[in-house]
């Protein structure tokens, strides 16, 4: 590149003496025909898009005095480089142009490939650009806005042409930014919304479990327990082949939330039956068994009332009637077998049982840990899925120290 300061202006180029320009090295190792600058601008600011940073990249002094100068008339802050690879520096420092004007022939790199560069970028890839160019083929401007230009400015230049496109694509940046800044707001009160939303979930999910434990005073923290219980043995059972596609993490989190519900159902078992220190008679056993219809029927009232269908509610009403449901078809309220019993309730259905064993109760002793691991091992493919009991069997240590956590009732 010649930089000849007594050549003549561009063709097409409007009559003006090109304006000095204060040049400064860059800050990075450039080759020396590669030259950076920044016009000082000192005309008052006058509009929305005045005090935006405008980079100018093209080897010919005189275009970017010219542009220089008209930029910076019109109250912008003007940035030039007469090189793709200064360009694409001072693209990418800290305060970044708010628009490149970018010639396509350049000698040391082209304008389609300082493009790509900027588009590769994360740092540059969103800074609009506007080509500069003496080639005016419908072919070449195709070419140039499937690259990812903005708009399309053919050599010789019409100063008014010029600064109605600067402004135009400033005006289309800033309403971009605004919506970008909109959508953030938007996402972050949605975020709040949903957490407050599955806060009031969770609260009114306790509040109802809790109103369950006080017909039945005796199982403590039973919830908390039961709770974790279901949390864990479902994440071990993700990574198993079996589970793994219905396991997702969604999955897993509704089922833990709606964990607590299991036994709402016995808020309508009498107090006589429900809290009777001894063996039921068959008479009131077929009464304690209804807690799980009683239960499931009060969940699909209140999907009725709102009328519609909540994954955590479904959920619930799975566990809340089968979780007593036996692998081998012996359990109640509908004698289900295998795989007909969803996996939500299989899950919930060992934890139960589980903290059950290791507890006190009105009409029993607390098993030792030792003991209750022989039981339900000798439950598997009875009244367990023999997976999942082997997946509680493998990790029990576990299990045993979330009892410890929360406290066993004895």
């Amino acid at each position: 590149m010649q930089n000849n300061s007594n050549a003549p202006p561009a063709s097409g180029m409007r009559s003006v003496p090109p304006a000095p320009l204060r040049m400064r090295p860059a800050s990075l190792t450039l080759p020396e025909s590669a030259i950076v600058s920044e016009i000082q601008a000192d005309a008052p600011r006058r509009r929305a898009t005045d005090n935006e940073v405008v980079l100018i990249v093209d080897d010919s002094p005189e275009n970017l005095s010219a542009l220089g100068s008209l930029l910076q008339e019109a109250g912008y802050r003007v940035k030039v480089a007469n090189s793709g690879g200064a360009g694409l520096r001072l693209a990418a420092q800290p305060q970044k142009p708010s628009l490149i004007l970018l010639d396509i022939m350049m000698q040391d790199m082209n304008g389609h490939q300082v493009l790509h560069y900027l588009r590769s970028n994360v740092e540059t890839k969103d800074i609009p650009v506007i080509f500069l160019t003496a080639r005016d083929s419908d072919e070449d401007e195709e070419r140039a806005f499937e690259a990812g230009i903005s708009d399309y400015i053919v050599k010789p230049f019409k100063p008014s042409l010029v600064l109605a496109r600067v402004r135009s694509q400033l005006l289309v940046r800033r309403a971009r930014l605004w919506l970008q800044d909109q959508n953030h707001a938007l996402e972050a009160e949605v975020a709040r919304r949903l957490r407050e939303n599955e806060l009031i979930q969770a609260v009114s999910i306790r509040a109802l479990a809790h109103l369950a434990e006080t017909r039945d005073n005796e199982t403590g923290n039973h919830i908390e327990r039961t709770q974790s219980y279901v949390r864990l043995l479902a994440t071990h059972l993700a990574n198993h082949p079996r589970f793994s596609e219905t396991l997702t993490t969604h999955y897993i989190e509704t089922l833990a939330r709606s964990a607590p519900l299991h036994d709402i159902g016995k808020v309508g078992i009498p107090d006589s039956i429900l809290l009777k220190p001894g063996k039921l008679t068959p008479g009131e056993w077929e009464i304690m068994k209804t807690h799980t219809l009683l239960g499931s029927d009060a969940i699909t009232l209140a999907e009725k009332d709102i009328n519609s269908s909540v994954d955590f509610l479904r959920h619930a009403k799975e566990i809340v009637r089968w979780h007593h449901e036996h692998w081998d078809g012996n359990g109640y309220p509908d004698g289900l077998s295998g795989e007909r019993i969803p996996v939500s309730a299989r899950i919930m259905a060992l934890s139960d049982v589980f903290d059950a064993l290791i507890s006190k109760r009105v009409y029993k002793e607390a098993y030792p840990f030792s003991e209750v691991r022989k039981i339900i091992a000798s439950e598997r493919g009875r009244q367990f899925d023999p997976e999942i009991t082997d997946v509680f069997l493998s990790h029990c240590a576990e299990f045993e120290a979330i009892a410890l956590h929360f406290g066993i009732d004895n």
